[in-house]
Formats: C-alpha cells, structure tokens, sequence
C-alpha cells in the first residue's frame, strides 16, 4: 500500500504549513520530491494519485506537473541517473559527443537503464552551468567540462561506491 510513514505525513504537515491558507498545491513539487524519494525513486501513476489525494487536488494537477519537469522520473531508474544537458552551449562544447559515447560505453539509449540496474541516460534541458559545459547532473552533483576521459572515471567511481 502507498502511503507516507506518519513522520513524512507530518513533513508533509509542515511543508503545507509553509503557504497561505487555500494555497496547499503550493506544496506539490516538495512532496513530489518526497514521494519520488519515498517509493522507488520514482513516480508511478498510484503514487501520484496518493500524493493528489495528501495535497487534495485533482490527480491531473499532478500529473501536469511531474510531466513537465525533468526532475521527476515516470518509469523507473538505474540507481546512478545521467542527466545529461543538451541545451545550445552543451551542444556547441560536444554533449552530443558524450550523449554518444555514454549510450555506446553502457549499451542504452537516452530513457533507458543498463541490465544490471545501475545506469540510466536522461536528456535534459539547461541546468544552469553554461560556463562548464558539457555538463551533466548526477544526483545532487554537477559533473562538469565533460571528456571521454572524465565519463570513464564518473562510471568507474559509480560501479566502485556499489560494491
């Protein structure tokens, strides 16, 4: 069943909390963020009913807005999720080169994950380090003034912390 432990519900309490009175979808995009942690790493269409249902809006509402960001996955993903600007100056500095040579080094295409669970290759839009491109996002981090080179060593570190 999908449901958010009473500690989260109450997270979830005060996130609310944080908006004018009748504003409570103001709290959609932090407890997508959580729900997303929560249940998978992802968000499945009965986790975004459930978090409709928290937030006390309309399932659609929900789904408009996971769509849209890039920061929110629909279908599952590898463990270590490449998110990978193609934006004009990631373009113009080679993300192509690389978007190209990480589908060849892990055997997948953008929107998919290896066999093993590990990798996922996403395209996304501008993430606001134009001066360091190519650039991707791998969690919470930047990976920045992106090489072949630099690609072998952010998956090797990768494949070294998972075991």
């Amino acid at each position: 069943m999908i449901k958010f432990s009473d500690k989260k519900l109450a997270e979830v309490a005060e996130i609310i909390s944080r908006y004018p009175e009748g504003k409570h979808k103001s709290a959609l995009l932090p407890v997508l963020h959580m729900a997303q942690e929560e249940f998978g790493g992802w968000l499945d269409v009965p986790v975004m009913d459930y978090v409709a249902s928290v937030l006390k809006i309309e399932p659609i509402e929900v789904y408009e807005v996971a769509s849209f960001y890039s920061m929110y996955n629909l279908s599952p993903v590898g463990k270590y999720l490449f998110e990978v600007c193609q934006t004009g100056p990631c373009m113009l500095n080679g993300s192509d080169d690389i978007i190209a040579y990480i589908k060849e080094k892990l055997n997948i295409g953008v929107g998919e994950t290896t066999a093993d669970g590990m990798f996922t290759l996403k395209t996304v839009e501008c993430l606001g380090a134009c001066g360091y491109a190519p650039m991707m996002q791998l969690g919470k981090f930047y990976k920045e003034h992106l090489t072949k080179e630099k690609v072998d060593a952010i998956i090797a570190e990768c494949r070294a912390k998972a075991n």
